[in-house]
């Protein structure tokens, strides 16, 4: 029997169809309806030389444009119609659906990365993988775009990673599908907050700007209750415009702040947030501050820079942390002495094991003594250096074993090492997200304490080779970017 969450661990690129008929804008009315109907095509899709999409020509814009004013000889860019509804190859498969419910779509282009046509989605098709208890999942996680939808979106969102888990997904992807749950409801929100201004009459954004979100949501590596990590970019403009454009986004930043709040995103305790304008800047400002944190390297700056390098973009202009990313890898890419100091400054996340093979748990919290703190003498030393790495190679991929990958691709890691260290990121990630998922069953905080009692002898045995895996690698980077060796 086909898993019931089987649609939400496909991606749009697993389920599509080759790219419908597609031609030219300069092609002739004549050209256009008879390979339409030679090919039994229902649409056409116009692309350019590049394969980009410039627009769609349906059967019924056939019936009524040509009919009525176009010649034989009419070019197809004079009747088809722009603004074409796509969806992303690597996006996920419920997504698609419930986009092409929503707006009644039988089809809907896929695009790559790059905007290039790759295909196309078939809703009929993509329903066969969906039952009408999984459609009615895909419902729930498709809400409206107010708080309150948001927050029944967060709330499917768990119960959906609790299916997932006892599917025995491998985290990771659990981890990858929560991260777009999250990033969408950021995306959707956003949207609100800024028709919401609108209709208040503040206006529509006094310039284009991107929203970003930063840590792992950033590196697709969410668990179930990250707090907010977020900023924004903007674009560009005249120092005598800063009080009224700053002061609009001011206003967005702290009404988004708030509905992420509610809807189950708590405010980062250490501000790092777009309402805060160290996390608000034009595009020219962002270099400049990523800049002065490579120059300054004093505590503070090291540690806003890596809170900071593993943003992505999540709504608004896509080509600005794009830009700003690669600027971000080209000033940091071979930095030795930058990328030592930020290791110098995270040399203290060590992991938890001690003489023996003797783990190093909580003492001094009471609610949690007795248990290790997963996350910062786990994960966290893992993903801090790996992303060093990264950085000193010019990888611009976010997801840690996808850094990890393409180290190994680069020959900085043997397969062994690749192996080791991507097996402990998983283990440690399971182990977290089960006791995250078990603290909310009983009605507790999530967190990222696990309590050696709670494993088998086999995870135990296990954990140890993964902080050993990682404390070796530690050891590793403090002899390449201190030269020291003890």
């Amino acid at each position: 029997m086909q898993s019931q969450t089987i649609v939400f661990r496909q991606l749009v690129g697993d389920m599509m169809g080759p790219p419908t008929l597609t031609l030219g804008p300069k092609t002739p009315v004549r050209e256009l309806v008879g390979r339409m109907t030679g090919e039994k095509a229902s649409c056409a899709v116009v692309i350019d030389e590049g394969g980009r999409i410039l627009g769609i020509v349906t059967e019924q814009d056939v019936t009524r444009r040509v009919a009525l004013r176009a010649t034989p000889q009419t070019k197809t860019a004079e009747i088809m119609t722009e603004g074409v509804q796509t969806i992303g190859l690597d996006d996920f498969l419920y997504r698609g659906i419930a986009r092409m419910r929503r707006l009644g779509h039988r089809h809907m282009p896929v695009v790559d990365a790059s905007g290039r046509l790759a295909g196309h989605l078939d809703l009929h098709t993509a329903l066969a993988a969906a039952s009408e208890r999984t459609m009615a999942r895909i419902e729930l996680l498709t809400r409206e775009s107010t708080v309150d939808g948001m927050g029944e979106v967060k709330a499917a969102q768990i119960e959906l990673a609790q299916e997932l888990f006892a599917d025995e997904l491998p985290t990771p992807e659990v981890q990858a599908l929560l991260t777009d749950i999250n990033n969408d409801i950021t995306r959707r929100l956003a949207d609100a907050g800024v028709a919401a201004m609108a209709e208040d009459g503040k206006g529509a954004p006094p310039v284009p700007f991107s929203m970003i979100v930063m840590g792992s949501g950033g590196r697709d590596e969410n668990m179930l209750f990250p707090d907010q990590d977020n900023g924004f970019i903007l674009a560009d403009y005249e120092d005598r415009e800063h009080d009224r454009i700053d002061g609009w986004f001011i206003q967005l930043a702290v009404r988004l702040n708030e509905m992420l709040d509610r809807v189950g995103f708590p405010l980062c305790k250490g501000y790092v947030m777009a309402q805060n304008p160290l996390w608000r800047k034009t595009e020219s400002q962002w270099r400049a501050q990523i800049a002065g944190w490579q120059k300054k390297r004093d505590t503070t700056a090291l540690r806003l820079a890596d809170i900071f390098f593993d943003f992505r973009g999540v709504y608004g202009d896509a080509a600005m942390p794009d830009r700003l990313r690669r600027h971000v890898t080209k000033l940091t890419r071979g930095n030795l002495s930058f990328l030592c100091e930020m290791y110098r400054d995270d040399a203290e996340h060590g992991v938890a094991l001690g003489w023996f093979g003797r783990f190093i748990t909580v003492r001094d919290e009471p609610k949690h003594r007795g248990k290790i703190n997963l996350k910062h003498t786990g994960t966290l030393p893992l993903i801090e250096g790996v992303r060093l790495l990264a950085l000193r190679e010019g990888i611009e991929d976010g997801p840690t074993l996808k850094r990890i990958d393409q180290l190994a691709e680069k020959g900085v890691f043997d397969t062994d090492e690749q192996d080791y260290l991507s097996g402990a990121f998983r283990h440690m990630s399971h182990l977290m997200l089960r006791q995250q998922l078990r603290d909310h069953a009983r009605g507790e905080e999530a967190s990222a304490y696990v309590s050696p009692k709670a494993m088998s002898a086999r995870e135990k045995d296990y954990l140890r080779d993964c902080f050993r895996a990682v404390r070796e690698f530690r050891s590793r980077l403090r002899s390449e970017f201190t030269g020291e060796i003890f």
